[in-house]
């Protein structure tokens, strides 16, 4: 893990040139450009508040919000992962040139989402002031489930990006699966309205927990659990060793499949 860490750090400078030309190409022929990190979530909060708002309304206070934090958090984890996964195929004639730790490549992806769902965070804080969410002391301990939520996704993206040189098949399936995660995680709805077995299950679902954590912080206002924390810390740190130890094991073969 620390030669990981070292190579990355040795090629810090090429790590921040590729998140800087990733945002550049994002937004290059937007007329708007990085408003739509802002716009995006709020335009989609506006769409599924009017679908679901009237079904939900007596079991979530300040829906608006409720629904926000999820999706702003789920859709950097599917977004990043989805670009990490593809990082290594898409750089295969880079890699093929020169010598270079191929654990940038996925790591800068990352990066350059997080960096786009912190501007996405402006849309939490004026729907915060419009629904007029009471701020606490509490709104301190944000970049909490912000980092957390950034290892899990990092670790993931790493074995995707591994899997999906291997077998392209990976980015089909990952889509479907992505998708089931994201409905069998309470973000448009409250998890009082799954049956007593789902119920038990969702504990074990790291995007429950993580996003229960932020907004327990945002919304609510009050410290999460320690339970929580220790849940959050766990899946942080097994997802990205697992990604880790995936991607050293894996990646001295990767040049035969680009």
């Amino acid at each position: 893990m620390n030669i990981f860490f070292k190579e990355l750090w040795s090629y810090r400078e090429l790590l921040i040139e590729l998140v800087k030309r990733d945002l550049r190409v994002k937004y290059r022929k937007s007329v708007l450009g990085y408003l739509w990190s802002l716009l995006n979530p709020l335009m989609m909060m506006l769409v599924v508040s009017t679908v679901f708002s009237y079904m939900f309304r007596f079991d979530i206070v300040n829906f608006p919000m409720y629904l926000l934090t999820g999706q702003t958090l789920f859709n950097f984890f599917s977004e990043a992962t989805n670009m990490a996964m593809s990082s290594i195929t898409n750089s295969g004639s880079l890699i093929k040139k020169v010598y270079l730790p191929k654990q940038v490549f996925p790591v800068s992806r990352m990066l350059s989402s997080f960096v786009t769902f912190l501007f996405s965070l402006l849309a939490i804080v004026i729907i915060m002031v419009i629904t007029h969410v009471k701020v606490t002391w509490t709104i301190l301990l944000v970049p909490l489930p912000l980092i957390y939520i950034l290892l899990f996704a990092t670790g993931v993206g790493l074995v995707l990006s591994i899997m999906s040189t291997y077998f392209r098949d990976v980015i089909y399936l990952w889509g479907v699966f992505i998708t089931a995660w994201m409905y069998f995680t309470p973000i448009f709805y409250p998890i009082s309205q799954l049956p007593e077995f789902a119920s038990n299950l969702m504990r074990f679902n790291p995007m429950y927990q993580m996003l229960q954590c932020f907004r327990e912080i945002v919304l609510y206002g009050t410290f999460p659990s320690w339970q929580r924390h220790v849940a959050c810390i766990l899946c942080a740190v097994m997802s990205l060793g697992i990604g880790i130890y995936v991607f050293r094991k894996k990646q001295g073969n990767l040049i035969l499949y680009l």
